[in-house]
């Protein structure tokens, strides 16, 4: 049987939450069996998403405050470790699959989604390894590098009983954004890092958009999927509004 994999490209950037709440609702979705195998791509609002970990930090609602004052919505997000910055110029992904024992293969779809990216990431002109860099933010064993050594995506991954939920952020351009706010927020919640290790795709390909990042990523899932273009439903986009006020920090 042919895989078959659901592409959704929807996009709400202007209301701060909602997509990481559809992430929620669609981790919900298909571990329930309501949905199929789901891959989004979409371009983000500005937002600061703040691991678990970061809530606890002293300094936490300093951190908050400085992503407001730099035009960034605070917010706490599914799955990941330190504070990471979504923006006009970043691409998120989320791929949420249907698993009977989701704890088993968590490195594997570690593994392959950062394989994949790689690839991707090639056919756009951009050489890049797998690995943590020294001083990066938000740090991973996961993350993606370019060959000048600076971080171009961050990944982390969340599990339901039955699925399990791959999402991250490609920085195609404002590596100086990122830096920028998370300098002030990494300050307050005593995390160190090196803004040096912050990177962009577009340091090596100079004239690469966000529409050539995800017309490459749909290419590489192709090589093994059927891509069945498809939107959210009402039902699924009411579940993340419902959720929105679990993850926005309160002011």
């Amino acid at each position: 049987m042919t895989r078959s994999i659901r592409l959704v490209r929807d996009s709400y950037p202007a209301l701060p939450g909602l997509d990481t709440t559809l992430a929620r609702a669609l981790l919900h979705s298909v571990s329930s069996g309501e949905t199929g195998e789901t891959f989004r791509i979409y371009s983000p609002g500005r937002v600061l998403a703040f691991g678990k970990r970061d809530t606890t930090a002293g300094g936490f609602q300093s951190a908050a405050a400085a992503s407001r004052e730099y035009g960034y919505v605070p917010l706490v997000r599914l799955a990941g470790g330190r504070a990471a910055v979504f923006h006009e110029d970043t691409l998120a992904f989320g791929w949420t699959l249907p698993i009977d024992n989701p704890r088993d293969g968590i490195q594997a779809r570690f593994e392959f989604l950062a394989e994949m990216l790689v690839r991707v990431f090639a056919r756009v002109g951009v050489d890049s390894v797998i690995g943590e860099i020294a001083g990066e933010y938000c740090p991973g064993r996961f993350s993606i590098h370019h060959r000048n050594g600076r971080k171009v995506m961050g990944v982390g991954q969340r599990l339901s009983k039955t699925a399990a939920h791959v999402g991250g952020v490609i920085v195609v351009d404002g590596a100086a954004k990122i830096n920028e706010v998370l300098d002030p927020v990494y300050g307050a919640l005593g995390v160190e890092f090196d803004p040096t290790a912050t990177g962009a795709l577009r340091e090596l390909a100079t004239d690469l958009t966000l529409t050539q990042v995800s017309d490459a990523i749909v290419a590489e899932l192709s090589e093994f999927a059927e891509i069945v273009e498809d939107s959210f439903s009402v039902a699924t986009v009411h579940a993340g509004i419902a959720m929105v006020s679990d993850h926005l920090v309160s002011t």
